[in-house]
């Protein structure tokens, strides 16, 4: 378990080492001139000048390279150009929001898709299974941003049951809830309808098992079997998909934020964007591959705790 968990780290290190490469290269390396997509093509020369210097651009790339890696591991991430702060406070500002976005859909995903994606699986072949299908599928088939518009038509405009978009702030618990209902219910639902396709699946293989059979034929209940047996040994497909989908939530709130206005990383790194924001743009991008590596790695470290089998197999 040791060795598996140190080549493990490792490995993390060493892919965060190449997405910091690609993404340093793909912000400063790449044809084109920094100081220029900042400024525009009518800027002068030496306000052109002026700015490589104040962002250290007249540097080697090797030496803008490692000040960046150097400065990024105490926090300091640059000075936003289009906000004039440090990149590090905005994020800090933004961050909560899109966690606890990202955080709340992968509840509700997993709600969701494990209770239909089981039930599907006790009543296979038959009409509980053929309709869980059909609204996974159609789940599927909608994009998360067409799906957002909707929800708003319906509940905020129509019914008025919920605001369409915007948020209260913090100092407002209830109402900031009531702002994150619709966004999260847009992220969960197109990413529930794969992850119960999974499960069904899964539970499926499982319950054709000769100890699933063993464990009916002594008396236990169909619940009882179906969530202390067969979902416990299903969980290693899940656990795969449930890792990318986190990963998945956190990238796709740069969609939902935009819809619904909310105040996330998602909406900052579309504002940064369209400001031509070369240090926070850079700096969400490496923060969003972080979050996609750091979810691979927690996914391989659940398959040991989840298959004691594996335990002696990654030594």
């Amino acid at each position: 378990m040791g060795y598996f968990l140190f080549r493990r780290t490792v490995g993390l290190f060493l892919t965060l080492f190449a997405v910091s490469i690609v993404v340093f290269a793909s912000m400063n390396v790449l044809p084109g001139d920094p100081a220029i997509t900042i400024l525009g093509i009518e800027s002068t020369e030496d306000a052109r000048a002026v700015l490589r210097e104040q962002l250290g651009l007249d540097e080697p790339v090797l030496g803008q390279y490692f000040a960046w890696i150097f400065n990024a591991l105490q926090g300091d991430f640059g000075v936003s150009y289009s906000y004039g702060v440090p990149v590090s406070e905005l994020i800090g500002e933004r961050i909560p929001m899109t966690l606890s976005l990202a955080f709340s859909g992968m509840a509700l995903t997993t709600t969701l898709a494990l209770f239909l994606g089981i039930s599907a699986a006790s009543y296979h072949k038959k009409p509980g299974d053929w309709g869980v299908m059909l609204l996974s599928q159609l789940g599927i088939a909608i994009p998360a941003f067409w799906l957002s518009m909707l929800l708003v038509l319906l509940f905020a405009v129509k019914l008025r049951w919920l605001p369409p978009g915007g948020f209260p702030g913090w100092d407002e618990p209830l109402s900031a809830m009531r702002s994150l209902i619709l966004p999260t219910v847009a992220l969960a639902l197109v990413q529930s309808a794969v992850l119960a396709r999974v499960t069904r699946s899964s539970a499926l293989e499982v319950i054709r098992l000769d100890f699933v059979r063993t464990a009916r034929a002594s008396g236990f209940s169909k619940s009882r079997v179906l969530w202390r047996h067969v979902l416990p040994n299903a969980l290693i497909p899940i656990v795969t998909i449930v890792g990318l989908q986190f990963a998945a939530l956190v990238s796709g709130t740069i969609v939902i934020e935009n819809v619904f206005y909310l105040p996330g990383l998602g909406r900052l790194i579309f504002q940064s964007i369209s400001n031509r924001d070369l240090f926070t743009v850079q700096a969400l991008v490496m923060m969003f591959a972080i979050i996609v590596v750091l979810a691979n790695f927690l996914v391989d470290i659940a398959y040991v705790l989840i298959d004691p089998r594996l335990k002696g197999r990654s030594n």
